[in-house]
C-alpha cells in the first residue's frame, strides 16, 4: 500500500513523488486581491480503484507462497519441509493450478479488500491531518501539511479495521481449500468442490459466525502488520529519495526504488503479524469445538511446539512478501497515474 498521494509519471521509469497536499492555490477574492485556498485532497476513489489493481498484482505473484506458509503453519507439511521441496512436490503432483488452489476466494476478496484498505488508509490520513491542523488559524490550514511517521502509523493502524469485514471471511474459505488440497494428496476425500461451495458449507454449518471464525486474529495480525506496513514503505521510501537526492516534495522516484520499499514493506508487515497469522490459520482451520477460542489455540501451540511455532511459515511468508508487495506497489502507483484524470 501507499500514501494517497503518489503517482506515476510517463514514462513509467520514474515515479512522482508528491506530499499529502496538494499545492496551494491562489484565487481572486470579492475585492479583486488575491488570496490562498486550502489545497483539495486527492479523490478518494482513486485510491479505492488504484487499490484493487496493486491487490490483484498482489494475490497473482504471491500465492503459491502463501500456499506453502498455510500448509506449514496447520501441520500440514513437516516443519523440516522446505519452501523449494514443498513448492516443486505441489508442481510436480497438481501442476500449476495446484499452485494457485484456493486462489478464487482471496483474488475475488482482494480486490474490493486493497480498494477499502487504500480508501481507508486515505481516510485515516486525512483524519490525522484534521486532528493535527486543530487549532490552526485559516491562513495556516492553506499551508502544506506532510504527515510524520507516527500519523502514518496511525492512519495504517486505522486502515485495518474496515478491510476485516472483507478478509476474514476470505481467509476462512482459502485456509480451508488450501488445507483440504493437501489431504487429498494424501490419499482424502475432497469436501468442498470449490469456493461457493465452501462457502455454502460453512454457512450451513455454523451460519454466519463460522465464515467470520477467525476475526479477532485477523485484527491482532493486521493492526500492528499495517503499523508496520505503512511505517516502513514511507521510511524506506524516504531514505531512497535522501540517497538519490530527490527532493521528497517533489522528486522523481524510480520504479526500482519503489519495488524494493514495497518489497520491504511487506516484509516488515509479516514479521509483525506471522504470530497472530499462525494463530488464525489454526483456528480457522481446525474442526468446530476444538478450540474454544484463540488463546486456546495459543495455549495448544506452545505446548505441542515450543515458542518457535509462532513463526511457523515465516520463511514462504517473507519470501513471498517482497515479490507480491512490490507488485502490489507499483500497480497501484502505475493505476494511480492512470486514473490521473480523476484529480
Amino acid at each position: 500500500m501507499s500514501t494517497a498521494s503518489s503517482e506515476v509519471s510517463a514514462p513509467t521509469s520514474t515515479i512522482k513523488i508528491e506530499t499529502e497536499s496538494r499545492p496551494v492555490v491562489p484565487v481572486a477574492s470579492g475585492s479583486g486581491d488575491m488570496e490562498t485556498k486550502a489545497p483539495k485532497p486527492e479523490s478518494a476513489l482513486k485510491s479505492f480503484l488504484s487499490g484493487g489493481v496493486g491487490g490483484a498484482c498482489c494475490v497473482l505473484v504471491g500465492h503459491p507462497l502463501d500456499l506453502v506458509k498455510v500448509r506449514m503453519q496447520t501441520g500440514s507439511a513437516s516443519a523440516s519441509t522446505s519452501v523449494i521441496g514443498m513448492l516443486s512436490t505441489t508442481l510436480r503432483n497438481e501442476g500449476i493450478r495446484g499452485l494457485y488452489r484456493g486462489v478464487s476466494a482471496p483474488l475475488t476478496a482482494v480486490t474490493p479488500m486493497f480498494a477499502v484498505s487504500f480508501w481507508s488508509y486515505d481516510m485515516g490520513q486525512r483524519m490525522v491531518k484534521s486532528y493535527g491542523q486543530w487549532g490552526m488559524t485559516a491562513e495556516e490550514k492553506t499551508q502544506k501539511y506532510t504527515l510524520s511517521m507516527t500519523e502514518i502509523c496511525m492512519a495504517g493502524a486505522f486502515s485495518a479495521i474496515p478491510t476485516t469485514g472483507i478478509m476474514a471471511p476470505s481467509e476462512r474459505i482459502k485456509c480451508l481449500l488450501q488445507v483440504q488440497a493437501n489431504e487429498v494428496e494424501k490419499g482424502g476425500k475432497a469436501r468442498y468442490s470449490g469456493m461457493l461451495d465452501c462457502a455454502k458449507q460453512v454457512l450451513k454449518e455454523g451460519g454466519l459466525r463460522s465464515l467470520y471464525k477467525g476475526t479477532g486474529a485477523t485484527l491482532a495480525r493486521d493492526i500492528p502488520g499495517t503499523v508496520a506496513y505503512f511505517g516502513a514503505y514511507e521510511l524506506t521510501k524516504k531514505k531512497l529519495m535522501e540517497i538519490q537526492g530527490i527532493d521528497p516534495n517533489n522528486g522523481q522516484l524510480s520504479v526500482g526504488a519503489v519495488l524494493a520499499a514495497g518489497g520491504f514493506a511487506g516484509m516488515a508487515c509479516w514479521t509483525v503479524g506471522i504470530p497472530a497469522d499462525v494463530i488464525k490459520s489454526r483456528y480457522q482451520t481446525a474442526p468446530e469445538g476444538k478450540y474454544g477460542g484463540m488463546y486456546d489455540v495459543y495455549k495448544a501451540l506452545i505446548k505441542e511446539e515450543g515458542y518457535a511455532g509462532l513463526f511457523r511459515g515465516i520463511r514462504p511468508a517473507l519470501i513471498r512478501a517482497f515479490p507480491a508487495n512490490a507488485a502490489c506497489f507499483l500497480g497501484m502507483e502505475v493505476s494511480k497515474k492512470m486514473l490521473g484524470f480523476m484529480d
